[in-house]
């Protein structure tokens, strides 16, 4: 484990993961988010998030952000998380606040930290693959004092769904600069993309926590005043939800991609990660896609390989298998 005492990692688990619901939706009705749900009926997606953080943070040093709504799924699947890591907000307000949130809480506790943001709502095949690119971010931040890593992965195919990251120079140091992002090109275009050496946007970054504090700063002054005041106060008064309700039903809608860091690219540095079976599992046909990929490379194919349907059929029977069970993996990463 890389970890230089004051490495951080956000586990992003707020989210409602509704583009799946055709397939987490259980036989009462109740929708399950996807990251509480499985792929193939073994640990859930959170569950190997936090593994992932796991290979550049220590234990003690793993924060997740949960949603309040969620509570029946993360009350017992993160049961054995410290009780100061595991960060509720009351509403969604977007990427950028589920972000901005848990940075404030580790600046609290910790104002020289680094933090790793991740996901928990992905699909990666070849993990050893994604865990040497986050310690080469890790390890790139000893000698950057402001600018923030991101991992850009090769792409495996021209999807159009994706958004996209065309590096510019090499800046000296390990890494390129950032020219410019395409969130969601035409097939065409992505195709073009590719070919020019673009790689997949995976929503994953290593930062010093006070730099990337500062870019919130210069673009949503209000907001990260009106959560440092919740923070503080919550630092104190650790039962103080109603407060923070408060709070959240004035803050506005912010993306993290698209209101955080579009804009500041002279700020942003991608490091290029091998192709390593990654998915954000994000539509229906997605995950079917990933199985069939699963499946075709341990030789088994219960359906035929090219029935898509099957596949999908087969992704509901594994998502579902996992809400069903959620409590009965303990999170210890």
């Amino acid at each position: 484990m890389n970890d230089a005492g004051h490495t951080w990692a956000i586990v992003l688990a707020a989210g409602e993961g509704t583009r799946l619901r055709s397939l987490t939706t259980t036989s009462t009705g109740e929708s399950v988010p996807k990251q509480y749900c499985s792929l193939r009926g073994g640990p859930s997606l959170l569950h190997e998030a936090l593994q992932r953080a796991h290979s550049v943070a220590d234990r003690s040093r793993i924060c997740t952000i949960v949603a309040s709504q969620h509570q029946q799924w993360w009350e017992s699947a993160l049961w054995s998380m410290p009780r100061s890591n595991l960060i509720v907000q009351p509403e969604n307000r977007g990427t950028g606040v589920g972000v901005l949130l848990p940075l404030l809480h580790i600046l609290e506790r910790d104002p020289q930290a680094h933090v790793v943001l991740l996901p928990s709502d992905h699909h990666v095949r070849d993990e050893h693959v994604l865990s040497r690119s986050l310690q080469r971010a890790v390890e790139q931040l000893r000698t950057r004092r402001r600018e923030i890593v991101l991992l850009g992965l090769e792409p495996e195919d021209a999807d159009p769904e994706l958004g996209y990251i065309e590096p510019g120079d090499e800046d000296g140091l390990g890494a390129r600069r950032v020219r410019r992002f395409v969130e969601k090109p035409s097939a065409a275009a992505a195709r073009e993309l590719i070919a020019a050496g673009a790689l997949w946007n995976v929503f994953i970054l290593a930062a010093r926590a006070q730099s990337l504090l500062e870019l919130f700063v210069m673009r949503h002054t209000d907001t990260v005043a009106a959560l440092t005041d919740v923070v503080v106060y919550d630092a104190e008064h650790p039962s103080m939800p109603k407060a923070a309700q408060r709070v959240y039903r004035t803050l506005p809608q912010i993306d993290f991609s698209r209101h955080v860091l579009q804009g500041w690219e002279s700020a942003l540095r991608v490091l290029k990660t091998p192709a390593c079976g990654w998915s954000d599992l994000g539509t229906p046909e997605r995950v079917g896609r990933t199985l069939l990929r699963v499946q075709a490379r341990e030789a088994y194919t219960p359906q035929a390989r090219g029935d898509l349907a099957g596949h999908l059929s087969l992704a509901t029977q594994h998502l579902l298998q996992q809400s069903a069970r959620v409590g009965s993996h303990a999170a210890r990463p």
